[in-house]
């Protein structure tokens, strides 16, 4: 399919209404133009992770916007993603208190046997209390 990739930039400017000067609205309104437009699109995981990080990390948005703007953007029908399935699965972890790059890449191990992480705190226990398989362990004892 011929499409347009989509850098993270667009996507900030179609969801953040923020105080803009003259060049910062114009980028809103081309970008507005471009994913309203029905034009076969395409967004890359590490983009959808880069846009989790400037709405939480810049723009101060709470988990539950980010939620709704993800959630959004998954729901467009002329957007292609290169893994849906784990976007979703990545989205609701983050919807149940995973960090996003957490829930992105466990997503992504959903193969596999176990993830190893030294993320203790944050990556394996949240994720062993939600329950998500494959477990998140510490390479404990491995060679």
């Amino acid at each position: 399919m011929n499409a347009t990739g989509l850098d993270t930039n667009i996507l900030a400017r179609y969801y953040v209404e923020d105080a803009a000067d003259a060049a910062t609205a114009r980028q809103r309104e081309q970008a507005r133009r471009l994913l309203e437009s029905g034009a076969p699109l395409a967004v890359c995981r590490s983009v959808v992770l880069e846009l989790e990080w400037v709405l939480r990390g810049y723009y101060r948005f709470s988990r539950a916007q980010v939620q709704v703007v993800l959630r959004h953007l998954l729901a467009q029908p002329h957007i292609r993603f290169d893994d849906r399935q784990v976007l979703e699965r990545a989205i609701e972890s983050h919807a149940a208190g995973l960090d996003f790059a957490d829930a992105l890449h466990h997503a992504s191990y959903a193969d596999c046997e176990s993830v190893a992480s030294f993320d203790d705190r944050g990556f394996a226990q949240r994720s062993g209390k939600l329950g998500l398989r494959p477990p998140v362990r510490l390479p404990r004892g491995w060679a």
